[in-house]
């Protein structure tokens, strides 16, 4: 008998359990991807108007290839700034280019000429350290001010409004941003532009560092 009633009790524990709802497991969410160095960079509808995109712009290394026939120093000078970068851990870099002349298209970063430009360039790591590393050492030849030295129309940090691992040179007529976010670096670099276009461009960029 009292085998018969722990046996009972047994099955009716068993039921018990087999009809309470197990808990199941939650998957772990997926982290967001990247965004893609081509969609980081600037677009179209991220400039003035009456700008229209270069023929070099896209993979960092399609631009130097078209670049070298028309500026061979140039070329050979952005190839050795990319290998630096890559050797510190970038693993993707593009450029976009929008200007009034098309002359401006080959035209080395930040040189001061009559025609209206606006550019990007944004490299991608395998990780946020070796962004950081990257930025504090230069980017394609433009390095951060040293810290407690700024010259006139630089500025360095927060109040770049881009974070702490920014800075900006705002010296018309060449307006100027380099900094780090998440796993990129990103340089943006304005000539003959208004201050208005430079915050706009630096901003649409800056959002798409995720």
């Amino acid at each position: 008998m009292v085998r018969l009633t722990a046996l009972a009790v047994a099955v009716v524990m068993a039921g018990v359990c087999q009809s309470t709802p197990q808990p199941v497991a939650s998957p772990t969410p997926s982290p967001s991807p990247h965004t893609a160095v081509a969609d980081a960079v600037l677009q179209q509808g991220d400039v003035p108007s009456g700008l229209n995109l270069c023929a070099g712009s896209g993979p960092f290394d399609t631009y130097i290839t078209n670049l070298q026939p028309f500026q061979p120093e140039l070329a050979g000078r952005l190839n050795d700034q990319w290998l630096s970068l890559r050797t510190q851990g970038a693993t993707g870099a593009a450029i976009s280019l929008f200007t009034s002349d098309n002359s401006a298209c080959t035209a080395e970063l930040a040189a001061v000429s009559k025609a209206k430009s606006a550019a990007a360039f944004v490299a991608v790591f395998a990780d946020e350290g070796q962004a950081d590393r990257a930025w504090q050492t230069g980017v394609l030849g433009f390095a951060p001010p040293a810290p407690g030295e700024l010259p006139p129309g630089l500025s360095r940090g927060t109040p770049t409004g881009l974070g702490l691992s920014a800075w900006t040179y705002d010296r018309s007529p060449v307006r100027l941003a380099c900094w780090h976010k998440s796993v990129f670096v990103a340089l943006v670099v304005l000539t003959n532009l208004d201050i208005n276009a430079f915050k706009a461009a630096t901003a649409a960029v800056n959002a798409r560092l995720n």
